[in-house]
């Protein structure tokens, strides 16, 4: 069995905490999986094992071993996906629309990460048991690139990238309305509505987290228009919350615009999903530092939406 083994440095203002609570903090791995990892011995400091009620003192030194076998719980599923690129490191896929990233509640089979656990040979032990390796996540009906980690010390060069925000995304969006100019910044933060719990919102009493969506329109029509997103913070329903806030949602979305159709010369167009596609994905290989980016086309639907808009003519130049 092959184990991966963490160094972890206490910091200063980190002292006093338990050990299961504070390695449950710095990895994301569960309180309760670090615990049955101090109990088989997999936590040591100074060549010694510790025990759960351990307080951490400022410099102390922990190494984690894990296993880096597949991870107990998540079921694989021989669930065809889009294959970009896999190495021993990282594997990018193309995530259709309609399919959760990893279970959860209502969605335990299925989901994105049922299939790379079906795919690959080994996943990262840190992101939690049920979501080994995700470092970002696309919604459930937006479709595009993400990549997953294979291995811990991808998955923390991933996360240390996203977080320095130099992670390159861009989307393709399509849009109700006819947006005033060719290119945008929205720069609006974003929390949870207050209103209702599921929901994001650029209007809370309470302090938002700083948001920053960059656009340029890519074909301006009459009742609609398709732009390029590019996400300068990465925040959940940032583009959709975005969009809506500016009186320009998504179209097709069902939680922040609430039109489920595009009306052409008064026939109405179905729409069964937000058309929204993250079609590109760029970051630095995190075993090389090599600059790498991952494309995908437009999907389907959404080619055949813009196709049908087109054919009726009810975009203007």
């Amino acid at each position: 069995m092959s184990m991966d083994v963490r160094k972890i440095v206490v910091k200063q203002s980190e002292a006093g905490q338990r050990i299961d609570i504070f390695l449950a903090k710095k990895t994301g791995i569960t309180r309760s999986q670090i615990q049955k990892l101090i109990e088989c011995g997999n936590v040591s400091t100074e060549g010694r094992t510790v025990s759960r009620s351990y307080r951490v003192k400022p410099h102390d030194v922990f190494f984690l071993s894990t296993s880096a076998q597949k991870v107990e719980g998540l079921v694989p599923e021989p669930i065809p996906i889009g294959l970009l690129y896999k190495d021993t490191h990282i594997i990018v896929v193309d995530k259709p629309a309609g399919m959760v990233v990893y279970p959860a509640a209502g969605h335990s089979r299925g989901t994105l990460m049922n299939a790379i656990a079906y795919h690959s040979e080994k996943l990262a032990s840190t992101g939690g048991p049920l979501r080994p390796g995700v470092v970002h996540r696309l919604d459930k009906d937006t479709s595009g690139v993400m990549v997953v980690a294979l291995d811990d010390a991808a998955y923390y060069n991933l996360i240390k990238q996203f977080r320095e925000r130099t992670i390159h995304r861009r989307y393709v969006v399509l849009v109700y309305g006819n947006l005033k100019n060719d290119t945008g910044e929205i720069a609006l933060p974003i929390g949870r509505s207050e209103s209702d719990r599921k929901k994001m919102s650029t209007k809370t009493r309470r302090r938002g987290k700083e948001a920053v969506t960059r656009w340029k329109v890519l074909k301006r029509f009459e009742c609609a228009t398709l732009i390029e997103a590019q996400l300068g913070t990465g925040r959940t329903h940032q583009i959709r919350v975005h969009c809506a806030s500016i009186g320009h949602p998504v179209i097709g979305d069902k939680t922040y615009g609430k039109k489920t159709e595009v009306e052409i010369k008064k026939k109405k167009i179905p729409v069964l999903r937000q058309m929204l596609h993250a079609q590109t994905l760029g970051f630095h290989h995190p075993a090389t530092g090599e600059y790498v980016e991952f494309s995908s086309p437009v999907p389907d639907d959404m080619r055949e939406l813009l196709g049908i808009l087109s054919e009726y003519d009810c975009f203007g130049p």
